[in-house]
């Protein structure tokens, strides 16, 4: 193992928390700048796969009581009624689902684990850049400088002022909306569950389980729509759009109470692009600031927390850090990207000829073995190995699973 280094975190999302948690864990000076008066998380539910799920044991994230485990994934074309998605995470009664929460959930049991572990999380510090300077790397922000430091971590995600990364602006995004999980509902609480209208539209409703233990049960409801359409959401005609949704997907009523204006579903834009290089001198991009595709996989935070890992690892080792955490990661970032960007026009967009294959061709392969267990390890996330590329000496694997 090598020897503690300083370490700077610009960003304290998912990424910048798991891996605070874990070199702090491992021994080094870590500290977290982030831009607002108190770090928080923005957005709705997500999923984390299996293995995020050992990420967050080895950072020690307690998500004990929390989220919902989700065993299926399911999707219906409204117009011909044929299942056009239908991915088990394992057989009945196997232990692996994917783990579906709320962000706010998974927020506080990493901030929990980085406080826990030792590393400061500094608010209201806005960071400019990261340039080298005696002894290290730098950080520029609104009120001065600071470092130098031995490492920096761009965590910074979409908007990150330290990467180079220039992402292609996807055509769809979507509405995120958390409502009350109905007491009357014939919905199944292990089953994230998709209806759609060719590909330009899709309405889904995710479980989440509890935010707090002990809490109720709640739901992330979300529908897709165009980037145009986004940008007039805040404006948008609730009651038409309840009436659109239900026009597509009349079983969903009871999700639609609790939304009662525009206000209560947040948009989400996406983008795809990846750095070819992930890494400068003393300084490495994780998570959205390395590599950013739509949510359509369900792997966006898997990705952060696999980047948070690989990076510990190569810390870990002591030499050659940036080289080393890209090449443990190369590999799954682009088969993950290259999956991401062929299957997400296939649910959003205006083709009129995509659909049709997805419905007519790849549904039905992929109920051919050994098809449906390659898209089951495809979800969970373990397609190829998550830390591919790279050999890490037996005493350097200080943390992994």
């Amino acid at each position: 193992m090598g020897k503690p280094q300083t370490i700077a975190i610009v960003g304290a999302g998912i990424g910048g928390l798991a891996a605070a948690a874990l070199l702090a864990r491992a021994g080094h000076d870590v500290q977290v700048f982030d831009r607002f008066d108190a770090p928080r998380p923005v957005g709705s539910g997500l999923v984390i796969q299996p293995v995020g799920q050992a990420v967050l044991q080895v950072a020690g994230a307690d998500v004990s009581g929390l989220g919902a485990r989700i065993q299926r994934m399911s999707g219906i074309e409204v117009e011909r009624g044929r299942t056009v998605l239908s991915v088990a995470y394992d057989r009945p009664g196997g232990g692996r689902h994917g783990l579906a929460i709320h962000r706010a959930a998974l927020f506080q049991a990493l901030h929990a684990a980085a406080v826990a572990a030792g590393a400061r999380i500094i608010p209201r510090i806005e960071v400019l850049a990261a340039p080298l300077m005696q002894g290290g790397r730098g950080l520029t922000t609104r009120t001065g400088s600071l470092g130098p430091f031995d490492l920096v971590v761009d965590a910074g995600g979409v908007r990150s002022p330290l990467s180079p990364l220039t992402a292609r602006m996807l055509p769809f995004g979507a509405v995120w909306g958390t409502v009350a999980w109905p007491a009357d509902t014939g919905f199944s609480a292990t089953e994230l569950q998709q209806r759609y209208l060719r590909a330009s539209h899709m309405v889904g409703v995710l479980p989440l389980g509890q935010r707090v233990a002990g809490g109720p049960d709640l739901a992330a409801v979300f529908w897709s729509l165009p980037v145009a359409a986004l940008d007039r959401w805040a404006a948008v005609d609730i009651d038409a759009w309840k009436a659109e949704v239900l026009a597509l997907w009349p079983e969903i009523a009871p999700f639609l109470t609790d939304i009662r204006s525009p206000a209560d579903m947040t948009p989400a834009r996406y983008s795809h692009g990846t750095l070819a290089r992930p890494w400068g001198e003393r300084l490495v991009h994780i998570g959205d600031a390395a590599h950013r595709a739509s949510p359509q996989l369900g792997q966006g935070a898997n990705m952060a927390l696999l980047d948070a890992l690989a990076l510990a690892e190569a810390v870990a080792f002591g030499d050659d850090v940036g080289a080393r955490y890209a090449r443990a990661r190369r590999w799954h970032v682009r088969l993950y990207q290259a999956f991401s960007a062929a299957f997400t026009p296939q649910y959003q967009s205006h083709s009129r000829w995509l659909p049709v294959i997805r419905d007519r061709v790849l549904m039905p392969v992929s109920r051919i073995p050994p098809v449906p267990r390659i898209l089951t390890r495809l979800v969970a996330g373990d397609l190829i190995a998550p830390l591919a590329g790279v050999a890490f000496p037996p005493d350097a694997r200080s943390v992994s699973p």
